[in-house]
């Protein structure tokens, strides 16, 4: 399963490595498509590859750490 998000990142979490440890700590690929990032704010569009557990875990984390989740409304285009 595929799904895209929209990361928004607060200014003390613009350097935080969150995707990375995504990646890392859960069954997930991670693929940024789109990203806009500067010292007081990070805008990213990425795509989440895996089970669908696996991504709601991804999605928690993000949240837990304190960025801005949004679902893209677009079909994943293969």
């Amino acid at each position: 399963m595929k799904k895209r998000i929209y990361l928004n990142y607060p200014k003390e979490l613009v350097k935080e490595p969150l995707i990375y440890e995504v990646g890392r700590l859960f069954k997930v690929k991670t693929n940024i498509r789109q990203a806009s990032v500067s010292e007081s704010i990070g805008l990213v569009a990425l795509e989440l590859d895996g089970e669908p557990e696996e991504i709601d875990k991804a999605i928690d984390y993000f949240i837990d750490k304190g960025v801005n989740v949004e679902p893209i409304e677009l079909d994943i285009v293969e």
